[in-house]
């Protein structure tokens, strides 16, 4: 009982830092200006995370987070409400972004 309260104490004393998410490639992104979602209805896809002001989209499969970036409201729109977020992830944003138009560039 006093290591579950000592635990519980620790835990809400604990500094809240902005929440970040690792991208694998030494790339880290701060998700304080994403509207992030659970998503529970895939297989495929956990989370969606979307910022409207830069127009990228975060999307956690299997574990690990897929970054695309120069995407309209619209296609993330789209995404929340396809039948299957797995088959629409892999058809407008992987095959039909193939050529580039959603691939996040660094200055």
């Amino acid at each position: 009982m006093v290591r579950a309260a000592a635990l519980i104490l620790s835990l809400l004393s604990a500094p809240i830092g902005p929440e970040t998410v690792d991208l694998g490639n030494s790339t880290t992104v701060d998700l304080s200006s994403f509207e992030c979602r659970d998503i529970n209805r895939s297989t495929i896809v956990q989370r969606v995370c979307y910022s409207t002001d830069q127009r990228a989209l975060l999307v956690a499969v299997r574990g690990s987070y897929q970054h695309y970036c120069g995407v309209p409201a619209e296609t993330y729109d789209a995404l929340m409400n396809a039948p299957s977020m797995g088959v629409f992830l892999n058809r407008v944003l992987r095959i039909a972004g193939a050529d580039g138009r959603y691939t996040c560039t660094t200055s």
